[in-house]
């Protein structure tokens, strides 16, 4: 008798065993299965309807580059992450605006185009300053110097021609702003990152933009479909915000 209790007793010792040992597998299956998943979209996804319903271009991942605990301020610019997909069979030119919106945390800009820096420019010289031709055969007499008391003239170099002057040093120019109007062949798409040389920007916020808020983009499109109006938000960071400095002894008990 004793000997078939041990026996049913070992019996189920081993099932459990066994049961421990599926359900340990099944946990790691799911685990290595989760952590080679690709990180969830964070921005807007969108779609802008022909007038048949059919979907004409596809707008994805709208967002603000993030930009720090303070975000942008007024008057800054606000670079744009989003990819648009051409779901049609014929080339469409996509342009983007962005128009105040009239909600709270929603701010717009006056104009989304790509930003590029200029190159500084070097000014003229002063006005009304010419040089003034060497004469032919003439050259420096050795020993030759300035005479006592001589000084040169104001807007003059000191030891030039008399009649020139220095040129202005340089200035920078202005960035220049190319409308967003963005050609999509058929089925084709276009890809913007907040990384590229030449970002496509919401120029001059009309307010400040910080994280939890969004800016206000409006789509046209040169194919008859009705213009797509989204609210693109600030991204989330990569990584956490650094902790704030602890309270002085308070990991200490008493």
């Amino acid at each position: 008798m004793r000997s078939l209790v041990t026996r049913r007793a070992a019996l189920v010792a081993g099932v459990a065993t066994v049961g421990a040992i599926a359900l340990a597998g099944c946990s790691a299956g799911q685990v290595a299965e989760t952590a080679i998943l690709n990180t969830p979209i964070e921005g807007v996804n969108a779609d802008a309807l022909a007038t048949d319903g059919t979907v004409s271009v596809a707008v994805r991942n709208a967002q603000v580059a993030y930009n720090g605990v303070k975000g942008y301020a007024k008057g800054e610019n606000a670079p744009l992450d989003l990819n648009l997909y051409n779901r049609t069979a014929s080339p469409v030119t996509v342009s983007i605006s962005s128009t105040p919106a009239n909600r709270p945390q929603v701010v717009s800009g006056t104009q989304v185009g790509f930003v590029k820096a200029a190159a500084p420019t070097t000014a003229a010289a002063v006005p009304g300053a010419s040089s003034a031709p060497a004469q032919p055969g003439a050259s420096a007499q050795p020993g030759a110097s300035a005479q006592p008391g001589a000084s040169a003239k104001p807007g003059e170099v000191p030891g030039a021609l008399p009649g020139t002057s220095a040129s202005a040093p340089a200035v920078p120019a202005a960035p220049t702003v190319t409308t967003a109007q963005i050609t999509i062949k058929p089925l084709g798409s276009a890809l913007f990152h907040s990384t590229d040389a030449d970002k496509l920007q919401v120029v001059n916020l009309s307010d400040a933009l910080r994280p939890g808020e969004s800016v206000n983009l409006v789509f046209h499109f040169s194919n008859g479909t009705p213009d797509l109006t989204i609210q693109a938000p600030v991204a989330v960071p990569l990584s956490p915000a650094s902790r704030a400095p602890g309270l002085e002894n308070e990991n200490t008990e008493g």
